[in-house]
């Protein structure tokens, strides 16, 4: 669900900035969310809050803003490629801070999956016009991988006490809420006048590739260790990579199919060999 956010992501910058992109994603996400936290009030307590705004402060503002504007200095086989380090960092994140414990067939299927992304990213078409590499825009992906991990985690932490649903609700309502200051703050209020086709990318956006896709994300982050949970997010390139063939009839060579192999085996092999805790 998660890939196809860049698909029809696509769509939606051909009418909008980026920052609008975003806060209108986030907005449809919002929608989508307000039911539950009708069903099922937070009820954090006052400490438990401050992990809340620490995890929608960088799962939502700073982990998009700062991954899109990268997205903008560097090209997307690099960019591809730098989000392809998220496993590996969660894992030893996971180690440092939570605990987890990788057996060796698990690094194994960590290092697989994240040469399977970066195979499929090396394998994109060079595409005509001045885009150049750089390695600001290549760190800032990076730095957006960081924050992306924190959000990871302090989830995991509030989802041992909170439902999942719950977590994922407030925290994207309370980061949204920042998107929109700071949005708004920096380039005035979006504008609406768009079409329905953008509208139709944006709905999908937020509702499917955001609010469908974290929904189930942070219900399986409560079964599963960090560590493990992470090497499914290399499914994500290739859901992107598919979408390329079958809808933009882009080209898909043999080191992307092979890149595709590595990572859908890694996520197999995890998903039947469990990591293990710090005291096994």
């Amino acid at each position: 669900m998660w890939g196809t956010g860049f698909f029809f992501g696509k769509i939606a910058l051909s009418e909008m900035s980026v920052p609008e992109m975003i806060l209108f994603r986030l907005g449809f996400a919002c929608v989508g969310l307000l039911p539950i936290l009708l069903w099922d009030r937070p009820r954090f307590s006052a400490k438990e809050w401050g992990w809340v705004f620490v995890a929608a402060l960088v799962g939502i503002p700073v982990l998009y803003l700062v991954q899109f504007k990268g997205l903008s200095l560097t090209t997307v086989s690099h960019a591809s490629l730098m989000v392809g380090t998220l496993p590996i960092l969660l894992a030893i994140a996971a180690g440092l801070f939570s605990g987890e414990r990788l057996h060796a067939g698990g690094w194994l299927a960590l290092a697989a999956s994240s040469a399977g992304a970066a195979m499929i990213a090396l394998s994109s078409p060079r595409t005509g016009g001045t885009a150049r590499a750089s390695m600001i825009g290549d760190l800032l992906v990076v730095l957006s991988m960081l924050a992306a991990i924190a959000w990871i985690l302090i989830s995991k932490r509030l989802m041992h006490r909170h439902s999942p649903l719950m977590v994922t609700a407030s925290i994207h309502w309370v980061g949204t809420l920042m998107l929109a200051v700071m949005v708004m703050a920096g380039s005035g209020a979006p504008s609406l006048h768009h079409s329905m086709r953008a509208w139709v990318a944006l709905a999908e956006q937020g509702l499917f590739a955001t609010v469908s896709a974290t929904l189930l994300w942070n219900w399986g982050l409560k079964w599963v260790p960090a560590s493990q949970a992470g090497i499914f997010t290399n499914l994500e390139p290739l859901v992107g990579a598919v979408l390329g063939v079958r809808l933009l009839h882009e080209d898909l060579g043999i080191m992307a199919v092979a890149g595709g192999v590595l990572i859908v085996g890694g996520a197999v092999y995890m998903s039947y060999r469990p990591a293990k805790s710090a005291g096994e």
